[in-house]
């Protein structure tokens, strides 16, 4: 692996079963991605950006070639040592938010630290500093019914980066909001991404994400079609 990779992914191939044969999502992808980057993998539906993200987060194993992320060879990890890669080292932030409904908004942010076996006051510091990265300190108490589309996912956020993780990794974050709530959100992950210098990695094909992303990686039936440094991205 590259020095200055913190994901590192050669000939990565994968295939599902479909029918009596193969569907084959990934095809022969190279790319690299490094420490602070802001990237997008863009693509229609079926381009295989989602089973690349998965791959990326270890939810998922390649079928042939390599993803090496933080050093760590994907398809090589036990069942334990993936999961104990995401709870240290990998915020996720999905489309549906996927916060427990009978938690507070203090405890769905506290849970990624509570698998880490962070003693009590060290959480409290951390959650309550997440929070207020996205404007939520005064919402810590609200339970999930109680809140917008918009202040869910800011929760969300905040819960992918209360353990301040290496890499994030966002499926479709902005699917689920207007167009206000997408520009917020997504003001919230650039500004978190310049000061903690940590990786974002976007699945979408919203426009209004693309606008903020430095690097997009167009994906094709399971390919990289082009790969594009921007220059001047959308602002905070």
């Amino acid at each position: 692996m590259d020095i200055n990779s913190v994901i590192s992914i050669s000939c990565l191939t994968k295939t599902f079963p479909a029918g009596n044969g193969f569907f084959t999502a990934l095809n022969s992808v190279n790319l690299a991605f490094g420490t602070g980057e802001f990237a997008g993998l863009v693509g229609p539906s079926g381009s295989g950006k989602t089973t690349l993200l998965n791959i990326i987060g270890s939810l998922d194993t390649p079928t042939g070639g390599e993803a090496l992320v933080l050093g760590h060879s994907v398809a090589r990890l036990s069942a334990k040592e993936s999961a104990g890669l995401r709870n240290k080292s990998i915020g996720f932030i999905f489309q549906s938010y996927n916060l427990l409904p009978v938690y507070t908004v203090y405890e769905n942010v506290e849970f990624a630290l509570l698998l880490q076996k962070i003693p009590a006051d060290a959480r409290r510091k951390a959650v309550m500093e997440a929070l207020e990265w996205v404007g939520l300190t005064d919402r810590e108490k609200s339970r999930p019914a109680q809140l917008s589309g918009g202040e869910c996912q800011r929760v969300a956020i905040a819960r992918a980066m209360v353990k301040r993780p290496a890499i994030v990794l966002a499926d479709e974050p902005s699917a689920n909001l207007d167009a206000k709530n997408s520009h917020h959100i997504l003001r919230t992950m650039r500004k978190l991404n310049e000061e903690l210098k940590t990786t974002f990695i976007f699945a979408t094909h919203d426009e209004k994400v693309m606008q903020y992303l430095r690097r997009i990686v167009s994906l094709k039936d399971g390919q990289v079609e082009k790969d594009t440094f921007i220059e001047n991205p959308a602002s905070c």
